[in-house]
Order: structure tokens, then C-alpha cells, then sequence
């Protein structure tokens, strides 16, 4: 049973390996769907895979455009570059980049991404015939639909499948929308996200005169989906046959990986040793995934079509019950705490440290210094290098962060 994880960093890519991960998966600086991640260069993929290696964690790299005739030289030459690095497996959506990828890396895993729409056992058999080791199963499936692939595919063939994270408003994510708005390409990476827009009514007899569509005074977010959350149901997708789990959010931050990573890590980890170990813990498994940045949960497709109740028309906002301070980096011989600081905070505040192994420590930040020495009553200032203490024994990959006050209703 793999638990997947994604990397938008090489930070984050450690991050998910320390906290659990089975394998991540990332994108280079191009062919992937997250232009707008900050995404690897090859030193950095290089960088990643002998970290992950040496963790016993495997490497996907996202290569899932649908290519135009100008891209397909550039695959080529990227192919054989990671041919020269050396990820466990390329993630792929055009036939023709398969193709591609088939001949320059004979030898490679290819996995077929969802966005190919894999919606039955006869187009998973069509890629294992072609030579693919593993298809991500369109999110638009059932259980039901999932455990009769099962039955019908070779038993040495994987199957995918999304367990956690965003979900799309367009089949197997493949949207015009963003094209056709803003000339930027969602199946070549670069989605605006206008899903996530505010939409009103215009009268044609009425040029820029625009009537909301009244969910409430604000207008209506009218593609705008809840995010997917099976913490609840690790033991249906178990006994579905998926090999893989697949968490969604190579844009997120170090801890929003570390949390659902953690998390999902310890449930199917207790589900397998056994079962009434997993529902004695089913709370801790639900409050932890709350303690991440994210939209109202849903269960999908899995467990049938949706309705309306896979949108959210009220707002296109997250939910944000904790803010990320930093990741410790180092410690010294003082105990102090070297971090990259992502938010600010303050000298006397109680904050949260999040271990690897599923602890949580309340703590008092008892002292802050910037990389000089010099004392701070505060750490305004995103990105300064601190040293913290916090009164604690932490380690490298502890993850600072501070719950937030629940919004009014």
C-alpha cells in the first residue's frame, strides 16, 4: 500500500519523505500541469531522488501536458535527461509523450495520469498492453467502478487513486476554461483557476449591468468545489484493490504536506495492523486533517455521483485553522531552534510543534534572535533566517505552527 505525496519544492519534498511518505511526486520546469509552482530544475530532481533513495522512498516526475508539436523536441531532450538522473517512474497523460517516452527510456515505469480520463478496465488494459505499469484513475469513478477494474485488469498492474486534496470542476481536470478567459493553458499548465471566481448574470439588453445570482449578498461561486477527504473511508478504498494513494497539492506548503502525510501515514498504518486500532483513532485521524489549510471536505465521486453537493457557492475561500511559522532546520548546542520564518510571530506566544512520529507539543516562544544575535520582540519579516527558543527538545523537520481563533459566524 503506497502513500503519494506531492513536492512543489525540494523542501517539501524532504518534508513529505520525513513525514511518511511511500513516494513523492514532482514537476520539472516544464511538461508538467503546476506552471505556477516553483517545480525542479534537474539539479534539484537530482537533489531529491538521492534524498528520497536513501529514505527507501520512490520519485514520479510529472511529464502530463498535452503536448503541441513545438513541445515534443523538448520532451525528448528532458527525457533523456532524466534518463540521466534517475526517477522511479514518468507520469503521463498524451500518447504521443508516451510514445516519446517509451523509446528514449526503454526501461522507465510510466504511470498513465488521470488526466488520459481512465474510466474503464478496457482502457487500463490498453496501456498495460502499450507497456504502463500503473494508471490514475479518473476522479470521477466509484468504489464499485474501481473494484471491477480490479477483477478485470492483471494483478501486477497498479491502480491510483486521488485520496485527498482539490478536486475540478471539468472531466478528469481537463478545463477550457482557463484558456478560453485568459489565453492560459490548463492542459499545457498554466490554469488561472477561474473556478474559483465570483460570476454573476448580465441581460443581454443590459451591456455591464450584472445581477448577482443570490446564494448570499456576495454573489455565487458557481464552479467553485469542495475539496476531496476519504480520512473516513481508508478502509473501503483497502478493500477496493488500490495500490496507490494519491494526495493533491504539489502548490501547497511544508505543512500542509507534513499534515496530511502524518495523518494518513498513521491511519492506513493502524488499519493494517488492525481494524479496531483504526476506529479508535478515527477522531485523531479527523481533527489532524482539519489542522490543514483547505475548502469544505467531500468524499468525491466514490461513493456515487455528487449532486450539488460537491460545490461551494458561498465563497471560494479556505479554511485556515492554523498558520505555518517555519520548519526547523537546525538545532544548536543551546537547544535554540533555526528556522526560515514563513509568518509572523512573537516573543511570548504559545504555538504548536508538529513531530514526525504524530506528537504535538504546545510550546511558549521564550526567545528570538536574527541571524546577527540580535534579540527580537517579534519575527515580522517572511523569509529572515531565526533562531528560536522555545523550551523543547525539537529536531530537524519539526514544523512550528500556531492555531488561529475560529471565524465568526
Amino acid at each position: 500500500m503506497e502513500l503519494l505525496i506531492p513536492a512543489g519544492s525540494l523542501s517539501v519534498l524532504k518534508t513529505a519523505v520525513i513525514y511518511g511518505a511511500d513516494a513523492v511526486y514532482l514537476g520539472g520546469e516544464a511538461f508538467g500541469l503546476r506552471a505556477k509552482a516553483k517545480n525542479f530544475t534537474n539539479e534539484e530532481i537530482r537533489e531529491g531522488v538521492l534524498f528520497a533513495h536513501s529514505h527507501g522512498v520512490r520519485v514520479y516526475v510529472t511529464a502530463n501536458i498535452f503536448a503541441h508539436n513545438q513541445d515534443l523536441a523538448g520532451v525528448e531532450a528532458y527525457f533523456h535527461e532524466l534518463g540521466e538522473i534517475g526517477p522511479d517512474a514518468l507520469i503521463i497523460s498524451d500518447p504521443g509523450v508516451f510514445s516519446i517516452a517509451r523509446r528514449v527510456l526503454p526501461q522507465m515505469e510510466i504511470h498513465i495520469s488521470t488526466q488520459a480520463n481512465n474510466t474503464n478496465y478496457e482502457t487500463f488494459l490498453f496501456w498495460w498492453g502499450l507497456g504502463a505499469k500503473r494508471v490514475v484513475s479518473a476522479r470521477e469513478l466509484t468504489l464499485e467502478e474501481i473494484r471491477e477494474i480490479r477483477a478485470r485488469i492483471p494483478g501486477e498492474m497498479e491502480i491510483e487513486c486521488f485520496i485527498h486534496g482539490a478536486m475540478c470542476i471539468s472531466y478528469s481536470g481537463r478545463c477550457l476554461l482557463s484558456n478560453y478567459l485568459t489565453g492560459r493553458d490548463a492542459n499545457q499548465g498554466a490554469c488561472t483557476h477561474p473556478c474559483r471566481w465570483k460570476y454573476g448574470v448580465a441581460e443581454e439588453t443590459r451591456p455591464g449591468e450584472y445581477f448577482p445570482v443570490y446564494e448570499n449578498e456576495r454573489g455565487t461561486f458557481l464552479f467553485n468545489s469542495k475539496d476531496l477527504c476519504m480520512i473516513q473511508h481508508v478502509p473501503e478504498m483497502i478493500e477496493a484493490g488500490i495500490d496507490s494513494f494519491k494526495i493533491e497539492g504539489r502548490m501547497k506548503t511544508a505543512l500542509y504536506v507534513a499534515t496530511v502525510t502524518r495523518t494518513y501515514r498513521r491511519a492506513i498504518d493502524d488499519y493494517q495492523k488492525d481494524p479496531r486500532l483504526y476506529q479508535e483513532n478515527l477522531e485523531w485521524y479527523k481533527e489532524e486533517i482539519g489542522k490543514c489549510t483547505c475548502r469544505e471536505f467531500s468524499t468525491g465521486f466514490y461513493f456515487g455521483k455528487p449532486a450539488g453537493e460537491q460545490q461551494i457557492y458561498q465563497n471560494s475561500t479556505y479554511i485556515k485553522n492554523y498558520t505555518y511559522l517555519g520548519t526547523a532546520e537546525a538545532v544548536d548546542s543551546r537547544g535554540w531552534v533555526r528556522i526560515t520564518q514563513k509568518n509572523k510571530f512573537s516573543l511570548g506566544e504559545a504555538i504548536e510543534v508538529m513531530k514526525p512520529d504524530g506528537a504535538n507539543l504546545s510550546v511558549t516562544v521564550k526567545g528570538i534572535r536574527d541571524e546577527e544575535g540580535i534579540a527580537m520582540e517579534s519575527a515580522p519579516h517572511a523569509s529572515q533566517t531565526l533562531w528560536v527558543d522555545l523550551g523543547a527538545e525539537l529536531a530537524p523537520y519539526d514544523i512550528l505552527r500556531r492555531r488561529e481563533p475560529a471565524d465568526p459566524l
